[in-house]
């Protein structure tokens, strides 16, 4: 499967655009919608220059590629487009590692979806507290993952 519209409208929504390098919550260099690495696998530094709106775009797109495939590598269990954009996009904010350490994955995995879909709000902390971006966010995925959206 391949992201859809709406992965990349919660992505846009959630993450900002900001041209200029800066550092997100959990104090990683960050720039665009949220890329922490350029296309090139290079990570983003506070010293990088600035970039532009189609820039961004691009490599939000080119970022995307990793997290799609890390989705369609780990969920052993049938998706529609809504669960498989929520994913991506819970992939894109928390991690691969994230998603596959999950108990998020593992419920899945295991055909829970309405278990699956609970543990979204779980993911909520950056540097230990508790941010409304995020809680804001696991929602969008949750309602998303639902058809609820």
């Amino acid at each position: 499967m391949q992201a859809s519209i709406d992965c990349l409208d919660i992505i846009e929504k959630s993450e900002g655009l900001r041209l200029n390098p800066y550092l997100c919550p959990a104090g990683v260099p960050t720039i665009g919608y949220g890329s922490t690495h350029y296309a090139n696998g290079i990570a983003v530094t506070l010293h990088d220059s600035s970039i532009t709106k189609d820039q961004a775009i691009s490599l939000m797109l080119d970022t995307l590629i990793n997290y799609v495939s890390a989705v369609n590598r780990f969920v052993h269990v049938p998706l529609n487009q809504n669960q498989f954009d929520a994913l991506v996009d819970f992939s894109y904010n928390a991690g691969i590692g994230a998603l596959q350490t999950s108990t998020l994955l593992k419920l899945l995995n295991a055909h829970d979806y309405n278990g699956a879909s609970n543990e979204f709000g779980k993911w909520v902390h950056a540097d230990g507290k508790v941010l409304n971006g995020l809680v804001v966010r696991r929602e969008l995925e949750r309602k998303l993952f639902l058809g609820i959206a």
